[in-house]
């Protein structure tokens, strides 16, 4: 089996950092980590920093139509959605993933209502993971959470589509810094790379397929009255 080609996928990296730029973030830190390996498989890679952008809290697809003065979401989210894979990145504050990453799932779940022209909703055919950094416990407890959001609204989650770094449980160096020797740190160097190929080949994959099949799951099918295979009791 010959290597295969991810040329024609791109990546947006959305890292959700309590830190405006141009702060140091650890986070991004290890979100490069990805971003290098996609850009020397020729993916075109984009990175957001969410906190940079005036986002308004909500779960509609443009809060300026209910009550919000501004609201950069309607533009970011084009960005967002024109890329095949979605990697989320987020510090561990208090044991959960960031405040701004939950905004971010929230303004995603606005989104998740809308239908592509097969009448699938809109995030089949997508792909998504998540970077996790901290300096305390928690890594599997945000990357469950992220996850099962992602997936909820429509994203495909791969295998292993999680990879983080920690230090020593308490205060300490975090993943940037020179005493944490974290770009060393085998276990996260494997993880990261193995999330971010099981991302591309996934990508691919669908691609390739031209997406999900719309039998069985097109919710314009179904309000069409379509129902396949599927008999409700209530209909025996």
């Amino acid at each position: 089996m010959g290597t295969p080609d991810f040329s024609n996928l791109k990546a947006v990296y959305v890292n959700c950092t309590l830190k405006q730029s141009p702060n140091k973030s650890h986070t991004a830190g290890l979100m490069n980590v990805s971003m290098e390996i996609m850009k020397k498989e020729g993916v075109t890679v984009e990175h957001i920093r969410f906190v940079d952008h005036d986002i308004a809290f909500g779960v509609y697809p443009d809060m300026t139509e209910h009550g919000a003065s501004t609201d950069e979401w309607p533009k970011l989210f084009k960005q967002i959605f024109d890329a095949d894979i979605l990697i989320l990145g987020t510090p561990i504050w208090l044991g959960e993933k960031s405040s701004v990453a939950q905004k971010f799932i929230e303004r995603m779940y606005a989104m998740s209502g809308k239908t592509n022209n097969k009448g699938q909703y809109l995030f089949y055919d997508k792909v998504a993971g998540c970077v996790i950094t901290g300096n305390e416990d928690g890594i599997k407890h945000c990357a469950m959470g992220m996850l099962y959001a992602l997936q909820h609204v429509g994203y495909s989650i791969p295998p292993q589509a999680d990879c983080g770094w920690i230090g020593e449980v308490g205060p300490g160096p975090s993943y940037l810094d020179k005493e944490s020797d974290a770009e060393n740190n085998e276990f996260t160097n494997r993880n990261t790379t193995f999330m971010t190929y099981n991302l591309l080949h996934l990508a691919n994959m669908i691609k390739q397929h031209g997406g999900y099949s719309a039998y069985g799951n097109s919710r314009k099918d179904w309000d069409d009255g379509k129902r396949w295979n599927f008999e409700n009791p209530e209909y025996r």
